[in-house]
């Protein structure tokens, strides 16, 4: 049996391309560019201004490569986990968190991931694979909610930077006029710090960065993140003071805070070190205890008074509110749980 090749996640010259050597015509690149894109349809028998004619030929050829969530929870503050299949025996997980003024995706870009950091359930599963553009883009084109979603961060499973190629195709496709025509100051792609691969999406996307920092002080990074060992904060850093931003792209730091380990006020000064001269905002983040773990989160007199110390040096700090604690909406509990289930 031949097995339909998946459209989702093809660029306008591809789609093109297909027209062309299914006989259609050129324009039909364009139709199947906005019915993929832009409207709601799952089959291609639904895209009316296509002839019926070229409906049986995409059929007979093509898969959409649209994927309806096979989980769903949802908190009592409004959050909500997607389950998305991405092979057999294999899941990805997709947050949806309303706010006031915005609506984010959270979507991932892998199946599990190799570095293993020692607070992450993601890392517990170890690399699994790589999504495709088409699986990354289906995790907003296949949510109830996609028209709802004003802003799209990669920071689900996985590491963006592992995945590149894809990961920049589904940045084009979001942002082209043809794709999903999202401005790219409404995406933030998330790193550890993979330091060539994050040169290259600076040089290829507008897309803000954030950076997955934990401590300012090498010998504790590594302990937390393995990453360290291979590309080390400071030669992160470096890399980021070589770059132009600009007033509108944005450098963040995501610091997850500890008990006990990364809570200091050593560590507030040691950041406001390290940073000085770096335009730049600190998400900090209350840590999810999951099974296994001995980390645990500061009570909120510490976290507070960490944020209030780097705001007093200078250093913009938002305390990031915790959502979704209910349903597991920390990274790779849900398909953790889901894949143990079917083994």
């Amino acid at each position: 049996m031949c097995l339909r090749k998946k459209m989702l996640g093809k660029n306008i010259e591809e789609l093109t391309a297909i027209a062309g050597e299914l006989g259609l015509p050129p324009f039909t690149g364009r139709q199947l560019s906005e019915w993929l894109y832009k409207k709601d349809v799952t089959l291609f028998g639904e895209m009316t201004n296509l002839s019926l004619k070229a409906r049986s030929i995409l059929e007979s050829q093509w898969d959409t490569g649209l994927q309806e969530p096979v989980h769903a929870d949802e908190s009592a503050d409004g959050t909500k986990k997607y389950l998305f299949p991405a092979g057999e025996g294999h899941f990805v997980e997709t947050a949806y968190i309303p706010e006031k003024n915005r609506n984010t995706i959270c979507i991932s870009s892998q199946v599990g991931c190799k570095w293993g950091c020692l607070f992450c359930m993601t890392g517990k599963q170890g690399f699994q694979g790589n999504l495709t553009a088409g699986e990354i883009l289906n995790q907003l084109r296949s949510l109830p909610e996609k028209n709802q979603v004003t802003n799209v961060v990669y920071m689900g499973m996985g590491e963006p930077m592992d995945n590149l190629d894809e990961v920049l195709r589904s940045l084009e496709i979001l942002t082209a006029e043809w794709g999903f025509a999202m401005s790219p100051r409404r995406i933030t792609v998330s790193t550890i710090g993979v330091i060539p691969a994050m040169r290259e999406f600076l040089t290829k996307s507008q897309a803000h960065l954030a950076v997955s920092l934990h401590s300012p002080f090498e010998e504790e990074r590594r302990k937390l993140m393995p990453v360290e060992q291979v590309h080390p904060i400071a030669e992160v850093l470096k890399e980021i003071r070589s770059w132009d931003f600009g007033r509108q792209r944005r450098v963040s730091f995501e610091y997850i805070l500890f008990k006990g380990l990364n809570d200091s006020a050593g560590h507030v000064n040691e950041l406001s070190r390290i940073l000085h001269g770096i335009r730049c905002r600190i998400n900090l983040i209350r840590f999810h205890p999951f099974p296994g773990t001995s980390l645990e989160s500061p009570d909120e007199p510490t976290i507070q008074f960490f944020g209030d110390r780097l705001n007093s040096k200078g250093i913009t700090t938002t305390i990031r509110a915790s959502r979704g604690e209910d349903i597991r909406a920390a990274c790779g509990l849900l398909s953790t749980k889901e894949q143990s289930r079917l083994r």
